[in-house]
């Protein structure tokens, strides 16, 4: 493991921190607890694209290397280093779930960064109903308590894999089944 040059603050450390981890692997984020240093202008807006100062970060291997370090602490989400703690802005959640696969009976997502999730107890996906609009949004669990909200497509995809079980439409995964919405909902 190569080691983090202490002189290297904010966007270096991040950097440097993230390719700590070997491959497509994660750092092990959940076990450093630096002290917060402040913020850090990146914005993850409400369609996926990452912002560093008012401008897209146009790098997708940037982004996956700072998807890495990303976590979400009880006052918000970070980038965390070893010796660091930078907030960040996330307009709706971190990742997009791009696509998915069925394969040998779990329900397979990908995300905007690479990420794959098994839907299942672990990776819950949840469907939220706006009450006015009827409106879904759906996500799933990508890991600790970051989740991917499920593209458009995507979603019409589960729904056309659907089975109506209580009333609903239900897709299983991993033994585990998921509400695609309320009772009634697409039954029409």
């Amino acid at each position: 493991m190569a080691s983090t040059d202490d002189s290297k603050t904010g966007l270096a450390a991040v950097a440097e921190a993230a390719k700590q981890a070997p491959g497509r692997g994660l750092p092990p984020v959940h076990l450093w607890n630096p002290a917060h240093c402040g913020e850090i202008d990146i914005v993850i807006r409400r369609d996926g694209v990452w912002m560093h100062e008012g401008s897209p970060i146009g790098r997708a291997e940037l982004v996956r290397l700072f998807s890495t370090v990303l976590r979400k602490d009880p006052d918000g989400y970070v980038l965390v280093t070893p010796g660091e703690k930078l907030s960040i802005t996330v307009e709706d959640l971190p990742f997009r779930a791009v696509t998915a696969e069925r394969r040998s009976g779990a329900l397979v997502f990908t995300t905007d960064v690479g990420d794959e999730a098994e839907a299942g107890p672990e990776h819950p996906i949840v469907v939220e109903t706006d009450p006015e609009t009827g409106e879904p949004s759906p996500s799933v669990r990508v890991r600790a308590d970051l989740w991917a909200r499920i593209s458009r497509p995507v979603f019409y995809e589960l729904v056309e894999m659907a089975d109506i079980e209580d009333g609903r439409l239900t897709v299983r995964s991993n033994g585990a089944a998921f509400a695609l919405g309320p009772v009634g909902a697409g039954l029409e």
